[in-house]
């Protein structure tokens, strides 16, 4: 399968590194300088259970490429989706799939711009990655992958998908029931990310304290009991399991939410706990916490993004 790749961050590396392994032919779409070119100059790494591997794939902007693609994977922030959708849509013909596994809601709705709903799959995946450098991926641990077509429909490339996944080390399930394990993974990040972007605290220091864990319960309640009036069987039990399995083991874990808001980088905060507000608006009901968080979140983005602006900005000003 020919397979393309968007966004080059941890997630995005770990997937191409193992389908290129596994004999895949992928490319990696990225806006990143820095990121094209130590993955053009070195490859790209990873290192996991099996050791390290290095994999050469190409490397570009989307500009870059000229031949249709198989599969689009999206691995960018919610707030990139559409965007870089756009940025594809020459690399896509009349059958073309694409793939987002991404965090939070809406980012099937915006690929829909360019990619028609019924040859999207969506999904999520807890497989664990973190970039430490640009092109160098690290895993280690246990995860999966649980994907459908976003029509809600079987298909014979959802399969295939499936089975190269697998194929490569990607543990992946294709299954029907894929909205309920992509709203407990919503309650989880909502929890968890939101509470450690406002607090600074890692995760093990935010359950480590009564009001941090109750915190945590209240809006993965409150995104539970959304996504059940939406008529998904989301199991609160599974988030609260979840919740209190990283706060036993991700004790020094800071949230990709918590390492942005130091960075004075834009969160994902719309995608997670603000698209669980819209929801709940539409339906009529009330998420007070969660609604708090993302206020929060969003007061402290901004602060964040106006401390992190050039000093030159002040100097001309002056």
């Amino acid at each position: 399968m020919k397979i393309a790749i968007v966004g080059a961050g941890a997630m995005g590396g770990l997937f191409a590194a193992r389908l290129a392994l596994a004999g895949q032919d992928v490319s990696l779409i990225e806006v990143a300088p820095a990121s094209i070119e130590a993955i053009s100059s070195h490859g790209l790494s990873l290192t996991d259970e099996d050791g390290a591997h290095t994999v050469r794939v190409p490397v570009g902007r989307a500009d870059s490429f000229r031949d249709t693609f198989d599969l689009i994977i999206l691995f960018t922030k919610g707030f990139h989706t559409q965007a870089a959708i756009a940025s594809v849509a020459h690399l896509a013909g009349p059958h073309t799939w694409a793939l987002s596994v991404q965090n939070g809601l809406g980012n099937a709705d915006l690929i829909a711009e360019v990619i028609p709903r019924e040859r999207i799959i969506v999904g999520m995946t807890n497989l664990p990655a973190d970039l430490r450098a640009p092109g160098v991926v690290h895993s280690h641990g246990e995860g999966q992958v649980r994907i459908w077509t976003l029509s809600g429909q079987p298909s014979a490339q959802l399969t295939q998908v499936a089975a190269d996944f697998n194929a490569a080390g990607l543990p992946c399930s294709a299954d029907p029931l894929v909205q309920q394990a992509i709203w407990e993974k919503l309650a989880f990040n909502a929890a968890l990310n939101a509470i450690c972007a406002v607090t600074g605290l890692t995760v093990g220091a935010a359950g480590a304290s009564a009001p941090g864990r109750e915190l945590a319960l209240r809006i993965a309640a409150e995104t539970v009991a959304v996504a059940q009036a939406a008529g998904i069987d989301a199991r609160l039990v599974q988030v609260e399991d979840a919740i209190e399995h990283a706060f036993r083991t991700h004790l020094h874990h800071k949230p990709s939410m918590l390492q942005d808001i130091e960075a004075g980088r834009r969160t994902e905060i719309d995608f997670i706990n603000g698209a669980v507000v819209r929801e709940a608006e539409r339906l009529g009901l009330a998420v007070p916490t969660t609604q708090t968080l993302h206020q929060l979140v969003k007061l402290m983005e901004g602060a964040a993004q106006a401390q992190q602006r050039p000093a030159a900005q002040t100097s001309e000003s002056s």
